[in-house]
């Protein structure tokens, strides 16, 4: 915090309240970047529509154990046009904020949107700045 030209930092509490604070920075750190907002939206898209990543059978992929088969690096990287090192840095902050899940299958991960997570922390954020929650349409 400011307060005239000092900084202070945040004082530990028992509440809870620097735990809460670090979690709402590393959202806003996931959510500043348009690439990782792009991300979270074609995880989203994948969930929702049931669709597979790429051609992974061919590549002798193990089956998912759920229907959710989430998203490989290797999709990130034809849609965006990077190279899986970039790729694996915004993914890592999206893990960071805990919005994404991680699936091994043998050598290959897969992301997906971890939904309890992501309305766990939008609620957390509309606590912490006294937001009302509205339910539907705005």
């Amino acid at each position: 915090m400011l307060e005239g030209n000092i900084v202070r930092t945040p004082r530990k509490d028992a509440t809870g309240e620097e735990d809460r604070t670090a979690r709402l920075v590393a959202l806003g750190r996931a959510l500043s970047d348009p690439i990782r907002v792009q991300m979270l939206g074609l995880m989203a898209e994948a969930m929702a529509t049931g669709r597979n990543c790429c051609d992974l059978p061919e590549r002798e992929v193990p089956a998912a154990e759920d229907e959710n088969l989430g998203i490989c690096v290797c999709e990130f990287e034809d849609y965006f046009g990077m190279g899986q090192s970039k790729i694996s840095y915004h993914v890592r902050k999206l893990k960071e904020a805990g919005l994404v899940r991680e699936e091994k299958r043998g050598k290959w991960s897969f992301y997906s949107l971890d939904w309890e997570a992501v309305r766990g922390l939008l609620g957390e954020a509309t606590e912490h700045f006294g937001a009302p929650v509205r339910v539907g349409k705005v």
